[in-house]
């Protein structure tokens, strides 16, 4: 008799199986990656928005303790040696002297949307220390806001000594931003720029002597002086470095702050 050799067959995919159980994987794959990609991009969106946020909270807490400090100490208090007492709590260009003060508008210019000069001694404790210029300007051509100190000196102009010292501060302050960039940002905020145009980082209040109330500063007549100046509103308006994820839009952040003068008029 002879032996008969049965053949026993493999189990196995085909081609065409293993095409398909691949193309499937890398389907999967690739919306793994997508959606990972997306959720990297996001979390790197409000990274960037949330340090836009302590930027500005930072700055804008910094500006109000100058702005609370502005004129210490006043010519009350000094030796008669001008860089050692505050001339005005604010110093204004052109024609600015010292110790002689300026009239906003008549020997001065008005106070500034984006340009502030604080005459103050940030180191009142330091027995050497010494009454300095500091300023804040925004720059229209980086959209960064810049702070510099100088020390005060006579018949110097401040506008020039704190020019060397500016440095960055904050940077995308969108508050001067063009009319279609307004546009823009009302439509995804509408609570930002009222009225449609820019919005100014400094906003003043003045002592008067015919009023008990503070008056707007650029309409405070007779008070309007860098002297009587008490308050000083500052709105910061920055954006994020980067857009939504998700929509692609711009994102921003507003902050608001007043800081009012402690000291007495001068």
């Amino acid at each position: 008799m002879k032996r008969r050799r049965g053949k026993r067959q493999q189990a196995g995919f085909t081609l065409i199986e293993l095409l398909t159980a691949l193309g499937i994987f890398l389907i999967v794959c690739g919306a793994a990656f997508t959606l990972l990609a997306s959720s990297q991009q996001r979390a790197r969106t409000e990274s960037q928005v949330l340090t836009s946020f302590q930027e500005a909270r930072l700055a804008l807490d910094q500006i109000v303790r100058d702005v609370n400090d502005a004129g210490y100490p006043p010519p009350s208090y000094s030796d008669g040696v001008p860089s050692r007492f505050a001339s005005t709590p604010f110093a204004w260009y052109p024609n600015y002297t010292i110790p002689t003060p300026c009239t906003i508008g008549v020997t001065c210019d008005p106070p500034s949307d984006y340009d502030i000069i604080i005459e103050t001694n940030p180191n009142p404790q330091d027995p050497l220390g010494q009454v300095q210029w500091i300023r804040y300007k925004l720059d229209p051509a980086t959209s960064t806001l810049m702070r510099g100190a100088a020390l005060k000196q006579t018949s110097h102009d401040p506008t020039v000594d704190t020019a060397a010292y500016l440095g960055p501060l904050v940077q995308n302050v969108v508050n001067n931003a063009s009319s279609d960039q307004i546009t823009q940002y009302q439509a995804l905020y509408p609570g930002m720029f009222p009225g449609g145009i820019p919005v100014p980082i400094f906003s003043y209040t003045c002592d008067t002597p015919s009023s008990s109330q503070p008056l707007p500063c650029p309409w405070a007549g007779a008070g309007n002086t860098p002297a009587n100046i008490r308050e000083v509103t500052v709105t910061l308006i920055v954006a994020a470095p980067l857009p939504d994820a998700t929509t692609g839009q711009p994102r921003l952040v507003q902050l608001i702050g007043r800081g009012r003068r402690i000291n007495p008029n001068q």
